[in-house]
């Protein structure tokens, strides 16, 4: 009685905006989002102005709807590794993937619901949508690099006044170790999904989250929790966001009722300076950050995102990679400490040679 109590409370609490959505140019935009959204200035208190929707309907994956969708098999038996394997300055591989849609679904927190989320933007798999699963995104094309790489990654739509501002060409989503011993990472497993922050967070739970690298960031202007009020004019200047997911995993879940706590970050090891992952969440897995870049430039007094001000940023991911293709890069490149292009080639360690061929794929 206890869990269901939790599980309830998980899935009011992680409900997202439910707003108008609307057609413009061929994309879903959410013309309500844009105009309610409050400003973007530097309060730490909630947008009230918005109205939480919890979800109706658990995912056909969940097979009791509790909002548990229970990995099989689980990953039993692993502590947390404590090595300090040889020192290496990089341990990670990089994904490329392009925009693929924008539309007001979100498959992870409105399953089976189309039209109830605030706009998000698309890439990798193309036909991820409100009644996406492990098995259609399998089914589906990817925009990225590596055909393997099914995966569905998504994020609020960007606004500039009422117009998306879409990423254009390729998009780098990098895949670390998050703890010392990179040696002990291992692959996603095949349906894991997780939402990296909240539409609902306040300005300050952005900048303290631990996810936080650079914030949004123009010319010389870092750290920002709110868009920078201006960015130099020069062509090849644009708005960028760098954010880094939790990488500790329970071991039991493929998704939990609020979509994060069978997700952790790694901890600091005490007397150390070294990284490992909580005791309740021991399986390490890649730390996937989003390097996102947005074309736009000059004045951004306009600017918000389709779930209200800048420090709303959240994304979303849904692991559908094929599975030996993942794993060979994690074990080239994480495992092997290397860094990494999308074919798992290191260019400073060419003697390594690279995991993926030509087209991407596996030789």
């Amino acid at each position: 009685m206890a869990r269901r109590s939790k599980i309830v409370s998980g899935l009011l609490v992680t409900g997202a905006l439910l707003v108008t959505s609307l057609g413009v140019g061929g994309m879903a935009l959410n013309a309500n989002a844009a105009q309610e959204a409050p400003s973007s200035g530097s309060s730490s208190v909630a947008h009230a102005s918005h109205a939480m929707a919890a979800s109706t309907l658990a995912s056909t994956e969940d097979p009791d709807g509790d909002g548990y969708i229970p990995a099989d098999p689980p990953v039993t038996g692993v502590e947390p590794s404590m090595k300090e394997p040889p020192h290496r300055y990089f341990h990670e591989f990089q994904a490329h993937c392009t925009v693929t849609h924008t539309r007001p679904d979100d498959p992870i927190v409105y399953p089976g619901q189309p039209g109830k989320s605030h706009d998000h933007t698309f890439m990798g798999n193309t036909t991820t949508d409100a009644n996406s699963t492990t098995a259609s995104l399998d089914a589906g094309s990817t925009t990225c690099l590596a055909p393997g790489d099914k995966s569905g990654y998504w994020m609020p739509t960007m606004l500039e006044g009422d117009k998306p501002v879409l990423p254009v060409g390729e998009q780098t989503i990098y895949y670390k170790a998050g703890v010392t011993d990179y040696t002990s990472v291992r692959p996603f497993p095949k349906g894991l999904r997780f939402v990296v922050g909240s539409p609902m967070q306040t300005a300050q739970e952005f900048r303290d989250h631990r996810g936080f690298v650079e914030g949004w960031e123009c010319g010389t202007s870092y750290f920002n929790v709110d868009f920078p009020k201006d960015c130099p004019t020069t062509a090849d200047t644009q708005l960028n966001i760098r954010f880094q997911a939790p990488s500790c995993w329970d071991g039991k879940y493929l998704d939990a009722p609020d979509h994060k706590s069978h997700m952790a970050y790694p901890v600091v090891v005490p007397g150390t300076n070294n990284n490992a992952c909580p005791a309740d969440h021991p399986v390490a897995l890649p730390m996937i950050e989003f390097k996102m870049a947005f074309p736009v430039n000059g004045d951004l007094s306009q600017l918000r995102l389709a779930s209200g001000p800048s420090y709303s940023f959240h994304y979303d991911f849904f692991n559908a990679w094929d599975a030996p293709t993942l794993k060979a890069m994690v074990d080239h490149c994480v495992v092997g400490g290397l860094q990494c292009d999308p074919r798992g080639y290191d260019q400073s360690h060419p003697e390594a040679g690279a995991a993926l061929d030509e087209n991407y794929e596996l030789p």
